[in-house]
């Protein structure tokens, strides 16, 4: 599934990005639809991979650690080369082109290695498919929810940032993209330490933390305007590192509660919970596009000189509101009861069970 994906989302990604000049809605929608389909073909089975490849509590998150750092990598060097193309006097057009054309040459090889080096997940002795019982895995339901809470926490800056920074703080594109770096390079940076407080105090506690500290730090850019570039910058320093957390721990945190539902429900359904974890995380963002920036769109920015308190409207939305979303993510994760101790012993009768079940 996951190479079909690939095979279909390339060819997608380069005609999206690579658009004739009469092309219209039709060639938008057709494209972007094929680029969604291969992509969710590719990461389902590729989050699911991740989870499968090994049991142990700490090299889980070991492993999510590795994959989450290399995709903001991936996320800073793919915004770092229409800048470079710039510079070599590539116009608007050439440089999304080319975007498309790199990104598929680097995957060919990407993929390759990883059919062939990465091995396959050890086979699993229970049932398949039946969403029955799904709603009696109130773990499950209470992790997916509070990423959901989470991801609509960390979509809503997402959404706003562009109109943040040319109306509130009133700084250039240049600027902006500075300020981007920053938070994503804290990310890269913040991985580690937070996989070493995963260690030593378990995964749900240690995104409880992050998600505490990101909140009163994010909340000072409520109170920010012109000319504080210089202190959002130590914002997104804090809350970049926070975010090194919200990628590593949660989907190692998901690949746990997996094994509790195979304890639980006799059934395989790993590859299923992971969908609707992925399913998750585009309608937070979804529901924050489509809620967050019709509500902007209220605050009479589009004027040469908004009103003030619209420009204050507009930071306390970008700043307050996620921090909402954060407090009540909190309160359903920091106490979650999914332990180490307690996944080493579902580990173990799982263990045992396949070992009855394949007469070894």
């Amino acid at each position: 599934l996951l190479l079909v994906g690939a095979v279909i989302a390339a060819p997608a990604l380069v005609m999206l990005l690579s658009p004739p000049e009469n092309a219209g809605a039709t060639w938008l929608f057709v494209w972007s639809t094929l680029l969604y389909l291969g992509w969710t073909l590719v990461q389902v089975p590729y989050l699911t991979w991740g989870a499968r490849l090994s049991s142990d509590y700490h090299e889980r998150t070991r492993l999510t650690s590795g994959r989450e750092t290399a995709v903001v990598i991936g996320i800073l060097l793919s915004g770092s080369l229409p800048a470079v193309l710039g510079f070599l006097s590539f116009d608007e057009a050439e440089r999304l082109s080319l975007l498309g054309w790199i990104a598929v040459l680097v995957g060919v090889p990407a993929f390759t290695l990883l059919a062939r080096n990465v091995p396959l997940p050890r086979a699993i002795a229970t049932a398949h498919g039946s969403w029955r019982g799904i709603t009696g895995n109130r773990l499950f339901l209470r992790l997916l929810l509070a990423w959901f809470l989470n991801g609509l926490a960390n979509g809503i800056p997402a959404v706003l940032f562009p109109l943040y920074c040319a109306h509130v703080l009133d700084v250039s594109d240049q600027t902006r993209n500075l300020l981007l770096a920053v938070y994503f390079t804290s990310a890269v940076i913040g991985i580690p330490f937070w996989l070493y407080l995963s260690h030593r105090y378990g995964k749900h506690r240690s995104w409880s933390l992050a998600m505490t500290v990101t909140c009163p730090a994010f909340a000072v850019a409520a109170l920010l305007g012109p000319g504080d570039a210089g202190i959002f910058a130590v914002v997104c320093l804090a809350t970049g590192l926070c975010l090194g957390a919200d990628l590593a721990l949660p989907p190692a945190i998901q690949a746990d509660v997996a094994d509790w539902d195979r304890l639980r429900f006799h059934r395989n359904r790993t590859a299923g919970l992971f969908s609707l974890w992925n399913m998750a995380s585009k309608l937070a963002l979804a529901v924050a596009a489509g809620v967050i920036l019709p509500l902007a769109g209220q605050l009479g920015l589009e004027e040469g000189n908004a009103p003030a308190d619209s420009l204050r409207n507009l930071a306390m939305i970008y700043a307050l509101l996620p921090c909402v979303f954060k407090i009540m993510a909190i309160a359903m994760v920091r106490r979650l009861p999914l332990t180490r101790e307690r996944h080493a012993a579902i580990v173990t009768r799982l263990q045992r069970r396949d070992a009855r079940t394949t007469g070894s």
